[in-house]
């Protein structure tokens, strides 16, 4: 009897923990997921914003949706740095977060640039904001390694 009680209670740990093992790879993938989804996110931002920022210098419908633009990708930046990131990706995480912070840092920069006039797209190119995105996008390599 004592022997099957013993077998029962090693059968139950090792189920225990291949259901801990199950759900930081779940916890992983779903990561690596919105993660992916950020970067994608980002790199659409770094294609769109330039032009936007060239037409709205005569534009007033194109500098509101180049302004919108802006602060949807910081409400992006937001959503994703707020993220819990599993254990195995939280030096990933962090670095991500830093380099987000200077991109939000870039973002409200050329906003205030917006908002006093001194519209100027050369603004955008020679600033952090395009140079940052790229930096995001390089950490998608590592991302993609918590995949497989």
């Amino acid at each position: 009897m004592k022997k099957r009680i013993l077998a029962f209670g090693m059968m139950g740990m090792v189920f225990l923990s291949g259901c801990s093992l199950l759900g930081e790879v779940n916890d992983s993938l779903e990561y690596a997921n919105a993660t992916t989804e950020y970067m994608n996110t980002a790199q659409d931002f770094a294609n769109e914003v330039p032009e936007l920022a060239n037409n709205a210098v005569t534009s007033e419908e194109a500098r509101q949706q180049l302004e919108e633009e802006l602060t949807l990708m910081k409400e992006e930046i937001n959503e994703f740095n707020n993220i819990e990131a599993p254990a195995v990706a939280e030096d990933l995480h962090a670095q991500i977060v830093s380099t987000n912070e200077k991109l939000e840092e870039g973002i409200d920069l050329y906003l205030t640039n917006i908002e006093n006039g001194q519209l100027d797209p050369a603004i955008l190119e020679n600033s952090e904001i395009l140079k940052t995105v790229n930096e995001v996008s390089s950490l998608m390599e590592q991302i993609e390694k918590l995949t497989n």
